[in-house]
């Protein structure tokens, strides 16, 4: 049996943040702990350590991955998308196709995979979610100076109902009950808007 060829150390730190987010899919499982992780890449917890000092530095590579990846999505809508209306609507499935597609991700963005976990990555992942609310009341503005809305229409209040809208879809999505994209998403996204 040849030996086994270690990884290139971003790529080992990949692999890690993968398994991580894989193991964080099953909305029953215990809370992940290092030894398990460990377990589960067939390493030892030290060579863990070698990557990530901590498992919050291991769930903030998480949430920094969420980050970059919704906020990239946003970019390319706002770029793209010129009615602010349609630019609020597609953010918001953005959010939750992203959670969609990524479970284990939806169980950070929730915070259920945090529960027990340093609290810092609990109002790390608030502060996600308000940029992102920020962001949706920007494209309401801009509907709002386009003169898509009607009088009396408050951007703010809009978009925290979007946002509290899509935590809930989240929310059942981590706990498995709403695991693919229900119909009925478009046309919430279209009564929250009127």
């Amino acid at each position: 049996m040849p030996p086994r060829r270690r990884p290139a150390p971003g790529r080992r730190r990949e692999q890690i943040l993968q398994c991580l987010a894989g193991m964080l899919e099953d909305a029953g499982a215990e809370r992940v702990t290092t030894a398990a992780l460990a377990a589960r890449l067939q390493v030892s917890e030290a060579a863990l350590y070698r990557h990530f000092a901590s498992k919050a530095q291991m769930f903030e590579a998480l949430i920094d991955f969420i980050e970059s990846s919704l906020f990239g999505l946003v970019a390319q809508i706002e770029t793209q998308q010129p009615s602010g209306l349609a630019q609020a609507a597609r953010m918001t499935q953005a959010l939750l196709a992203f959670a969609e597609r990524n479970p284990g991700l939806c169980r950070v963005l929730t915070g259920e995979a945090l529960v027990g976990e340093h609290a810092r990555l609990r109002e790390r992942v608030q502060r996600l979610l308000m940029r992102f609310e920020t962001s949706v009341r920007q494209s309401l503005k801009l509907a709002q100076q386009q003169g898509d809305v009607v009088a009396g229409f408050d951007c703010a209040q809009r978009a925290h109902w979007l946002l509290t809208y899509a935590c809930g879809s989240l929310a059942l999505r981590a706990q498995g009950g709403g695991a693919t994209r229900s119909a009925g998403d478009d046309g919430a996204l279209l009564a929250l808007l009127a």
